[in-house]
């Protein structure tokens, strides 16, 4: 791809990407692997490239959210193991089989449906989910009825009960603690009574996500398996780094495409928000919120543009936003402007853009459309 006709770009560091699955690791366990949690398209960074880039790193398993992302990648070649997270049709399930894709079960019904729907012979590797207290899917594990019920799962033909996994609410989250404490020992409590009840050990147990790897690893959460999304990606969950050093993998860029030159007193863009103080030049920049620019950081937007930060003035555009570089004359249409990245340079992270736009760094990294080439590095 020439970048040089390229109107925005999102730049993908596989060297990053790497180094960051190396620097998970290293905290982790003897024994226990890293699973790379790849749905959503890799959070935005493109599932195929990185799931490869993993597995080259030592990754040991896959996460995905439906059956469409796993497929892709048995398309594309993966060969590591995968486990859809999601709850899924039955009616998948030959092809789940067929194709070495592990399927999360959260309920007695849907165990039973996926048992039927395989076909004579067929084997599928199933983790159990247990909800500790998310209150989404799974089966509810402080309850002895739900207990029974997972443990019968276990005996339903076809069906190899390879693991079994929770997740937590509020890891991440400063004054969680007690709250996580309780999830992860009912955790503990309801996998140690599914195998005493089935007289048969469940090789994986994995509960720690990001936040639980920041902050609960020395407490013995990692188990055999762990599943640090975001931080895959160079970015935290919240303040906290315990102890990892982590580079932010996707640098979002877009490259000036005109200068407009105003008088004080007029009014830019949608709704008129932003009055020019004096008279000024404008720079257009070619990405707006159809490339996943959210619009909610209309006037709050700093971009990094010729070593310096500029701001962006009035609403931001499907297409296009506007920066002020009055400051900036040495300016030119065709210099390219840092939207988010790494935050060496001194241009902003997709943590500080996030904070800025009350959200989180996943919205960002995810939002970013896929009229949007990433340029892999």
């Amino acid at each position: 791809m020439d970048l040089q006709m390229t109107r925005t770009w999102a730049e993908i560091s596989m060297d990053a990407l790497r180094r960051n699955a190396m620097e998970l690791q290293r905290v982790l366990p003897r024994g226990c692997g890293l699973m790379g949690v790849v749905k959503a398209d890799a959070y935005g960074h493109g599932a195929v490239p990185v799931a490869a880039a993993l597995r080259e790193s030592g990754c040991r398993y896959l996460a995905v959210a439906c059956p469409e992302e796993a497929f892709a990648l048995r398309q594309a070649g993966e060969s590591l193991p995968i486990l859809i997270l999601g709850a899924v049709d039955a009616a998948f399930a030959p092809q789940l089989a067929e194709r070495g894709v592990t399927q999360a079960v959260e309920c007695l019904e849907k165990g039973r449906a996926l048992s039927a729907a395989l076909r004579p012979g067929q084997r599928l590797k199933i983790h159990l989910k247990l909800d500790t207290g998310m209150g989404r899917l799974g089966f509810p594990a402080g309850e002895e009825t739900a207990l029974a019920e997972a443990a019968a799962v276990m005996d339903l033909p076809g069906l190899e009960t390879e693991g079994v996994f929770t997740h937590f609410a509020v890891s991440d989250t400063p004054g969680g603690e007690e709250y996580t404490r309780r999830q992860f020992a009912l955790f503990t409590a309801a996998a140690e009574e599914l195998e005493r009840r089935s007289g048969r050990k469940i090789p994986l147990r994995h509960c720690a996500n990001s936040g639980a790897l920041l902050s609960f690893r020395e407490e013995g959460y990692c188990l055999q398996m762990v599943r640090p999304g975001i931080l895959t990606y160079g970015l935290f969950p919240d303040k906290t780094r315990g102890g990892l050093s982590l580079t932010p993998v996707m640098t979002l860029r877009s490259r000036i495409s005109a200068l407009t030159r105003h008088k004080k007193g007029e009014t830019i863009s949608y709704g008129r928000t932003w009055t020019a103080e004096r008279d000024c030049t404008l720079a257009v920049l070619p990405v707006g919120y159809a490339d996943g620019l959210q619009r909610c950081l209309s006037g709050k937007l700093e971009v990094e543009l010729l070593g310096r930060r500029v701001p962006q003035v009035g609403r931001i555009c499907m297409d296009m936003c506007m920066l002020d570089v009055t400051d900036l004359p040495e300016v030119r249409v065709g210099d390219v402007a840092t939207v988010f990245g790494d935050g060496r340079g001194g241009g902003p992270t997709a943590e500080e853009l996030a904070e800025k736009a009350g959200t989180i760094p996943y919205e960002l990294t995810c939002g970013i459309s896929l009229r949007v080439p990433r340029i892999y590095l």
